[in-house]
């Protein structure tokens, strides 16, 4: 039985892929054709690596569904050669392209692992080579000759993830991303320790699908005190709005006032989602279980309940593709469909 794995990697951009320039001291994406003379400790690895990189590396500040469709493209073109893939990207969107993939590949049964770094791979403290090099073993874990992780993953320091339900924390620490309300899904010691429980089950006799339809005609609203309703009627006025994503308080509240509920219940009722989700890291809406929450459940919000700000971005743009029903969108949404929500 075949122990190695093929794995490949593809380099979208992000820190991860500089190298420092000494003579001029500025960063600049590398070859990675030439990873091996970068980092000669992936030669050690028993796993087979190849590379394929975006023709132009992209900050991930720049990252959008279009390219979300390549990087799905480019798995799916090579879905069948490979054993796992292993997707470098910049760390401060990570989250929203892991939500993504997570959501167009139906029925995976690979690996599919984003990681990059906080420091450059030629830094002399780089966290570059521990995050890649672990996420390459991760992805060639088998077991009987089957991929052991069969999800949308994402590792960073010491620790993997399910991609839909991790947020970055921290814009310097190398911990830097977090999963609040899910248990991680492998841990990275002196030995990988794998959270069988908390692994994504697939359906193996089903095909993988991916979906690459994504509708992006929606609004992120985050409630503040003092929020504007010129503002917020100006947004909800637009042409070809469909879907909001409304950030609001603790477990699910929002001003109670009049004009905002009214506001509220006239989007929805021309046909528009809106989805409430809280604005902390952890924890999860409750609609109905204070009196600030209670109305909105009645004009029929749809409840996020613990899912992250970035997978619901990812899930509205998804299932507006899909051209549901109001009833039926929100059903779905509330429903746990790539473990996105407990």
């Amino acid at each position: 039985m075949k122990t190695s794995s093929d794995i490949l990697l593809i380099y979208t951009g992000g820190t991860i892929g500089m190298v420092k320039d000494f003579e001029t001291g500025a960063l600049k994406a590398f070859n990675f054709d030439e990873l091996l003379q970068n980092i000669p400790e992936l030669k050690l690895l028993e796993h087979n690596i190849e590379t394929v990189s975006f023709s132009k590396p992209i900050d991930s500040s720049n990252m959008r569904p279009s390219f979300w469709l390549q990087i799905a493209e480019l798995i799916e073109e090579n879905y069948d050669k490979y054993d796992g893939f292993v997707v470098l990207h910049g760390s401060d969107t990570m989250s929203y392209s892991a939500s993504a993939l997570s959501f167009m590949f139906e029925n995976l049964s690979k690996p599919i692992i984003f990681t990059g770094s906080q420091l450059p791979i030629g830094d002399l403290r780089t966290d570059a080579k521990e995050n890649l090099i672990t996420s390459i073993q991760i992805a060639g874990l088998q077991r009987h000759g089957r991929p052991v992780i069969t999800e949308v993953g994402l590792y960073f320091e010491y620790k993997l993830y399910r991609g839909n339900r991790t947020t970055k924390i921290n814009a310097e620490h190398f911990q830097a991303f977090a999963s609040l309300n899910y248990s991680p899904l492998v841990e990275s010691g002196v030995h990988l320790a794998v959270n069988e429980q908390a692994l994504w089950k697939p359906n193996r006799r089903r095909k993988m699908k991916l979906h690459k339809g994504l509708d992006d005609r929606i609004a992120l609203i985050k409630i503040f005190p003092g929020i504007n309703r010129s503002l917020l009627e100006h947004i909800f006025a637009k042409e070809d709005l469909k879907g909001v994503i409304l950030e609001t308080y603790g477990s699910g509240n929002a001003p109670t006032e009049e004009w905002f509920v009214d506001l509220i219940k006239k989007t929805i009722s021309k046909g528009i989602v809106v989805v409430n989700v809280t604005q902390c890291i952890g924890g999860s809406v409750a609609m109905g279980q204070y009196e600030t929450s209670t109305q909105l459940k009645k004009i029929g919000v749809i409840s996020g309940k613990d899912i992250t700000t970035e997978a619901a971005v990812a899930k509205v743009m998804y299932l507006l593709e899909k051209e549901l029903s109001p009833k039926v969108f929100k059903t779905i949404f509330e429903t746990s469909l790539r473990g996105e929500i407990t």
